[in-house]
């Protein structure tokens, strides 16, 4: 099978260098442990997976680290969380950096366990799908954020992305793309073998329910969160539903973009949007069996942008940055119109506010980021340049401050 580079290969390279330890989550099949044994062949390995291994690591893990002596890679460390006080003692006896590289598909879990035992010891870095630049081959690896330097540095990288829908509607599990694989058999394996032992564990439903709750969620990628419609849908309780949600996103399957807050923004939606992670899977839950077909269909907007969503937090974590902080969206009623404005993200950067709108379309108007200029009221904050995300061939500039962007610019 032939290997796709990983974008934060560099970043990972750095981080085993300067640290003790270092953590790589994502969701399960994204390439972490591919992307560690190919970059760090040096490492032994251990895999939790694996119910002896974890077995000997629970009950005598002295006996576990004479077998498995550092450097030393565990994957899916989450599923034996107690070793991570053995690695803590191990890691407090030397000076020693690039003594573990751990890997989870349970982040926000698995921090838990890290706050309580390796606070101050561990590196984090998250691994998402393939991003467009990593499948089309683009060294280029800076953050999106559309500033006039960006956009210049950008150009020099630029590929045409052909055959978009097909990438869209394929995902961007890197299997995918290494072999000739049937998109629904692997679709079909990756729920039954992942998502409904791992996660249904986690949330331990019959799987009747289990699948409703999938594929209402997925039906509403892109859209504001609305837990009691998909209670309603899936049959169950609102409070099980962001119980499972919540699972949904900690194990990486879904994004919930949260709402800009501030209180010059006094009648904003505080609700966030949800995303899936990977359109493939969300296609493959919503029953959109070709690329053709969801090109055509009604949810084509929704499935664009939660693309669109997806490259922009990729070209965050590939090159080790923390988006959680700077990326929302806004839909409200501050303006004088009846009708809710909305601004599809913004990105947040050194005190500068920049609106993106991600439109499927080749034909991009001003009128498309009427809702910027609400962004005017935000104290202490600067407005800088809008950008409507699109379908155009080429750059161009629809006002001074106003560029429409192929989406060959994330």
């Amino acid at each position: 099978m032939a290997y796709i580079e990983r974008a934060i290969t560099s970043v990972l390279r750095e981080r085993v260098k300067s640290s003790k330890c270092v953590l790589v989550t994502g969701a399960r099949q994204v390439g972490k442990s591919t992307a560690v044994r190919h970059e760090f062949p040096e490492f032994n390995r251990a895999n939790f997976d694996d119910r002896l291994t974890r077995l000997q690591a629970r009950e005598e893990p002295k006996l576990f680290f004479i077998n498995n002596p550092c450097p030393l890679f565990i994957d899916e460390v989450q599923k034996e969380s107690s070793i991570l006080e053995e690695i803590k003692l191990i890691a407090d006896e030397t000076e020693r950096r690039g003594l573990f590289i751990l890997s989870g598909s349970q982040r926000l879990e698995l921090m838990k366990g890290m706050s309580e035992s390796l606070a101050g010891r561990v590196s984090v870095s998250e691994l998402l799908g393939l991003s467009l630049r990593e499948i089309y081959g683009i060294r280029f690896n800076r953050h999106f954020v559309p500033t006039d330097e960006y956009i210049r540095e950008r150009e020099r990288e630029i590929k045409p992305y052909n055959d978009i829908w097909r990438i869209i509607h394929k995902g961007s599990y890197p299997e995918l793309y290494d072999v000739e694989k049937d998109w629904q058999d692997y679709y079909s394996s990756y729920v039954s073998t992942y998502l409904e032992r791992d996660v249904n564990e986690l949330i331990s439903s019959d799987g009747v329910t289990f699948t409703k709750f999938l594929t209402a969620v997925a039906a509403r990628t892109g859209e504001i969160l609305n837990y009691a419609n998909i209670a309603s849908e899936a049959g169950v309780s609102e409070p099980t539903i962001k119980n499972w949600v919540s699972i949904l996103e900690r194990t990486g399957i879904v994004y919930l973009l949260q709402p800009y807050s501030q209180n010059a923004l006094k009648r904003a939606i505080k609700a966030p949007k949800i995303y899936f992670r990977d359109t493939g899977l969300a296609c493959y839950l919503t029953r959109w069996l070709t690329a053709d077909a969801l090109k055509c269909s009604a949810v084509a907007g929704s499935m664009f942008e939660t693309f669109v969503v997806s490259e922009i937090l990729k070209s965050y974590t590939n090159e080790g940055k923390d988006y959680k902080f700077s990326i929302f969206y806004y839909r409200g009623k501050d303006r004088r119109e009846e009708s809710e404005s909305e601004i599809d993200l913004i990105i947040e950067e050194n005190g500068i506010l920049y609106p993106i709108e991600i439109k499927l379309t080749g034909n991009p108007k001003a009128n498309m980021a009427a809702a910027n200029t609400i962004l005017d009221k935000i104290p202490d904050k600067t407005r800088g340049i809008g950008v409507i995300l699109c379908l155009i061939d080429r750059k161009t500039y629809l006002r001074e401050n106003l560029v429409a962007l192929p989406i060959e610019y994330i």
